[in-house]
């Protein structure tokens, strides 16, 4: 005997996931949410949230996901911490599998977001957990009175080292350019903190360590000289990577694996919908993951409506 067929399941549970999951069950579609073993995405990675409209004073990103959740599980959200491990798009309804269920769904909202991007050198994986992190919210208290190194040029890295100079004794920005890509106001306050200084113009090379970080090879690509930096802590921050690979094959995706929007959230397969980080790389903010997350649940509420 078939399980209970959802109206809407919706893979990922960052902004646009969760918005997504309140519109459907506002809109009288019985939906189910596969938020994934680690749920919440990119915000529950960060700090204070200073520019999520509704909130004057600010809210720490861990807080604003527990809200979004609580909305949309008291609409009657069904939320399932498990991550989605394969899907079949070619039957109706639609299934997913997660590492011990089959769930079954007339539409399906894709809003799985995106991952951190590594550096990819030798040495790094060994070390991930031991020194080296993509999170300075979640470890930065771990480094207190130590040197810390950020790489990246965006304004997640300026984020991770202004977060960093609240525990550690000096951060340096490494940046594979001469200038930052990073908004003006985010460059400013780190401009400004005088506990922070930038080597341009570089790349890390190879990363050193036995049981722990211990120094990272860097090469000025202007110079081609090499010189070893000895530190006690290395935050990645150089972008993601959309959170598509299940989809490969299945749904159209872009040449770096983003998937491709059509007319109003659809995807190449009617049904089945998009949101938020996993097709969206020129924004990245929460507010329009939100936003997209809307447009996916109405588009959604459109299909179903038709199919009745």
């Amino acid at each position: 005997m078939q399980d209970t067929i959802w109206d809407t399941a919706i893979i990922g549970s960052g902004p646009a996931g969760l918005t997504a999951g309140v519109y459907t069950t506002r809109g009288a579609a019985s939906t189910i949410i596969l938020g994934g073993d680690v749920w919440g995405g990119q915000l529950m990675l960060t700090s204070t949230v200073d520019n999520f409209p509704g909130f004057p004073e600010g809210i720490m990103g861990p807080h604003l996901m527990e809200k979004m959740k609580s909305q949309a599980i008291r609409f009657g959200a069904k939320f399932v911490p498990q991550n989605v491990t394969k899907v079949n798009f070619s039957v109706r309804p639609f299934v997913l599998f997660t590492v011990d269920r089959e769930l079954y769904a007339n539409s399906v909202i894709i809003a799985t977001g995106a991952e951190t991007k590594w550096l990819g050198v030798p040495g790094e994986k060994e070390l991930i957990g031991r020194g080296i992190s993509s999170c300075a919210p979640c470890d930065a208290p771990f480094f207190k009175e130590k040197y810390v190194v950020v790489v990246g040029g965006g304004d997640s890295a300026m984020e991770e080292a202004l977060v960093l100079t609240k525990y550690a004794s000096k951060v340096t920005i490494i940046h594979r350019k001469s200038e930052f890509k990073a908004s003006k106001a985010m460059q400013e306050k780190v401009f400004a903190n005088s506990k922070i200084d930038v080597i341009w113009d570089s790349e890390v090379k190879e990363i050193l360590g036995d049981q722990k970080l211990e120094s990272i090879t860097i090469r000025n690509s202007k110079t081609e000289e090499e010189s070893e930096i000895k530190l006690d802590g290395l935050f990645v921050a150089i972008g993601h990577d959309p959170s598509s690979q299940i989809f490969k094959g299945l749904i159209d995706l872009d040449s770096k694996g983003y998937i491709i929007p059509k007319e109003n959230s659809k995807t190449n397969i009617p049904g089945v919908f998009v949101s938020g980080d996993v097709h969206d790389h020129t924004y990245k903010q929460a507010v329009t993951a939100a936003g997209y997350g809307c447009m996916a649940a109405m588009s959604a509420l459109n299909y179903l409506a038709e199919l009745k």
